[in-house]
């Protein structure tokens, strides 16, 4: 028997769905109570920042963090963590602070 691999037979040829959502990143500056945050805050396409905290997801991914204590020290550095959406008292994005100096 011939086999042409560029006709498979019927049981080689199965699709495979898969539920990726693809976002884009948005830096983004989050304020918990003992923390602010800047890195990166994933979100879908045509969706806003605000949008993804209105999702039922518990935890908001964010990546390429970093992390500042009260004082405005660096206390880490990481390439991905998650917060507890519930202690967010703000989030902005990074490219719409207009400091007046």
């Amino acid at each position: 028997m011939m086999i042409d691999d560029n006709n498979p037979s019927p049981e080689t040829r199965i699709k495979v769905f898969s539920n990726i959502i693809y976002k884009h990143p948005v830096n983004a500056v989050i304020q918990t109570a003992d923390y602010k945050i800047q890195g990166d805050v994933h979100v879908r396409p045509n969706h806003r920042l605000r949008d993804e905290l209105n999702t039922s997801e518990q935890f908001l991914a964010v990546t390429n963090a970093v992390i500042y204590d009260r004082a405005g020290q660096i206390v880490h550095k990481v390439n991905f963590m998650v917060v507890n959406a519930s202690h967010i008292i703000w989030l902005l994005p990074v490219d719409e602070i207009q400091d007046e100096k």
